[in-house]
């Protein structure tokens, strides 16, 4: 067996890192609706850039075997967290024949390390039940109380006009 290599999520990385993230959500029972192709490689490409989102990667002879992500946002602070910032955890996603070898774990702490480094107060995610095996493991605990409305996809277009963008 070859050396993992581990290191951050870079440019060249992202239409790799975007078909990984395609078959994450697919393994999660996402039914694929729509093409996220270039959404996904937008949103990467500029929030890396802009460094709202970050992720550590895991390489087998060159080819991403293993993925993980944080994006980084403030809410206004709470008794909870008094700083406002957050995390949210998102891509952690390990292809089946490398799982239960360490690998997500390892991912983890490097985006939960970054958390940290950048004073957020608080790491949330929404996990598949694989996936809260590792979280629980982690020291995560249920938060009980999150709860999701959605928009559609159509109705977000039809209420900005091609002009207007939603934030901004």
């Amino acid at each position: 067996m070859s050396t993992i290599l581990f290191r951050r999520l870079e440019n060249k990385d992202i239409p790799e890192f975007v078909e990984m993230r395609k078959l994450q959500l697919l393994e999660e029972g996402a039914v694929p609706t729509a093409d996220i192709t270039r959404p996904l490689t937008d949103y990467f490409e500029k929030s890396l850039e802009d460094g709202s989102f970050v992720s550590w990667i895991a390489l087998d002879d060159g080819k991403m075997i293993a993925t993980s992500g944080m994006s980084f946002s403030q809410r206004p602070p709470y008794y909870g967290n008094p700083s406002g910032y957050v995390g949210t955890l998102s891509c952690m996603h390990t292809l089946a024949p490398y799982r239960r070898r360490g690998i997500a774990t390892k991912l983890l702490k490097s985006v939960i390390d970054e958390a940290q480094k950048r004073h957020c107060g608080k790491v949330t995610i929404t996990a598949s039940n694989m996936g809260k095996l590792l979280y629980h493991s982690f020291g995560f605990k249920d938060g009980g109380n999150y709860l999701e409305y959605d928009l559609s996809f159509n109705a977000l277009n039809d209420a900005f006009p091609k002009t207007q963008k939603p934030f901004g």
